[in-house]
């Protein structure tokens, strides 16, 4: 029988993705699709590369069929999931959140970054956090799955074996990150038109993103003492893709392509290059993978390149493989993709 499916508010890219990704995934079922927006065009009028894929239409979110699920994923704004989640709990749906309600541990500090008071604290110590190359086993046992946010899971996947090892110094670590203009989301906007973001490149956020807590707590939880990170992100003018160069000094010697290749060499999404390559975005792009290379320009130095696309393995990819684990399906299911060139 196929696991039954539900995604609550599906019409932003992340959503679509989703919808892509479950629509040839061999032991799921897409069962409902709901937007208020939307509600009653068909999904293949509103994204028309699903055409004979998906014949669902968009339902209002009340609809009684979220709750014929086994699976419902959040795709909404932050903000939405943490006021519905607890409902699917009670009545044993587990949930994947796809916003960033559940992923900060501290309501105080989730409060500071996200502009609203938290509505469910009670869950935030309940949510597990969904990177499987770190909390794999937790994931496969959880019922509500925080997502990791795009810039998170490329990062804290350059950085997580030399900081498991404790190998860095830990307040002398520099991220510069870079995005494609669909991390911004599907919406209306100015500074996201084409004429605005063409033949342009730019740091935003520049003195605090709200991806640095995220990025903060995961690696201070997985390390021997707390890190200061400086973390700056850029748009570039491109549709899909994350690059992260991180930069670190090491306080001891160490054969890093020896250790990254050891720590990664069972995860099936993350492909450790060989020393000094320079991964680009396009060869992951609509894959699950992440590929990461190092390069040691002096020998207490240590540069990181990451690329993943970030609609994929940075939100609706990862979704799948955390609904997988949590289902006991094969990690991978429906996820063997290869990435798209040119």
């Amino acid at each position: 029988m196929l696991l039954r499916t539900g995604i609550v508010g599906a019409t932003g890219y992340t959503g679509s993705e989703l919808l892509r990704l479950l629509a040839r995934h061999p032991q799921a079922t897409i069962h409902v699709v709901t937007s208020r927006s939307e509600e009653g065009r068909s999904v293949s009028d509103l994204f028309p590369n699903l055409r004979g894929q998906i014949e669902l239409s968009f339902s209002n979110p009340d609809t009684k069929a979220l709750r014929e699920c086994d699976v419902v994923f959040f795709a909404t704004p932050n903000g939405t999931a943490m006021q519905e989640v607890a409902q699917f709990l009670d009545a044993g749906i587990k949930v994947i959140d796809l916003s960033a309600d559940f992923r900060l541990k501290d309501p105080v500090t989730w409060s500071r970054w996200y502009g609203q008071d938290h509505a469910a604290p009670e869950l935030l110590e309940r949510a597990v956090y969904g990177l499987p190359e770190i909390n794999r086993e937790q994931i496969k046992t959880a019922d509500l799955v925080a997502n990791p946010g795009c810039y998170p899971t490329a990062v804290t996947l350059s950085l997580l074996p030399v900081i498991e090892q404790g190998l860095v110094d830990p307040d002398r670590i520099i991220v510069d990150a870079k995005s494609g203009v669909s991390g911004a989301g599907r919406k209306a906007a100015i500074d996201m038109l084409f004429s605005e973001t063409g033949e342009s490149f730019r740091a935003y956020a520049a003195s605090g993103h709200r991806h640095h807590p995220e990025i903060i707590q995961v690696l201070n939880s997985v390390g021997e003492s707390p890190v200061s990170m400086t973390f700056v992100p850029h748009l570039v003018p491109m549709v899909r893709g994350i690059h992260v160069t991180a930069y670190v000094w090491l306080n001891d010697k160490a054969d890093v392509q020896a250790l990254y290749e050891s720590r990664y060499q069972d995860e099936p999404f993350v492909d450790v290059m060989p020393a000094g390559s320079h991964p680009e975005t396009r060869s992951v792009r609509g894959s699950n993978q992440c590929r990461i290379a190092l390069h040691q320009p002096h020998d207490n130095i240590l540069v990181i390149l990451a690329v993943i696309d970030n609609l994929v393995k940075g939100a609706a990819g990862q979704a799948i493989q955390n609904m997988n684990l949590i289902s006991d399906f094969s990690e991978d299911s429906g996820l063997d993709l290869s990435p798209l060139l040119p």
